[in-house]
């Protein structure tokens, strides 16, 4: 028995939405990757300034947060862009419920696995 797969509206739609929930997180993670290697620059500092102060240091995290965040939104670094072409192509890969053409999920996977 042969299986086929077609492309329902609710399927692309689906992978559109799933596309955008990657770029999402993606650019999350490299806003996140930034601010620890700001944070990590910052503590490399060799003295302390004249007006250090626990509050500068807290407005300058803030700062630093928000850098990190509008570098990652412009993909400065291009990490979440590798993230995307690493997972981006999984995304097609999974086929939604009632996707498939005649059969039930089981029938496919014994079909798979007899190499029929």
């Amino acid at each position: 028995m042969k299986i086929t797969t077609s492309t329902s509206p609710a399927a692309t739609g689906a992978a559109a939405s799933q596309k955008a929930a990657l770029t999402k997180v993606a650019q999350q993670f490299e806003a996140v990757f930034m601010r620890q290697m700001i944070g990590a620059m910052r503590s490399a500092s060799l003295a302390e300034g004249i007006g250090d102060s626990s509050a500068t240091e807290q407005f300058r995290d803030m700062a630093d947060a928000r850098t990190a965040d509008a570098m990652a939104s412009k993909g400065a670094m291009g990490i979440a862009e590798l993230l995307l072409k690493q997972f981006g192509d999984r995304i097609g890969d999974t086929p939604a419920t009632g996707t498939t053409g005649t059969g039930t999920g089981t029938e496919a996977t014994m079909d798979k696995g007899t190499g029929a």
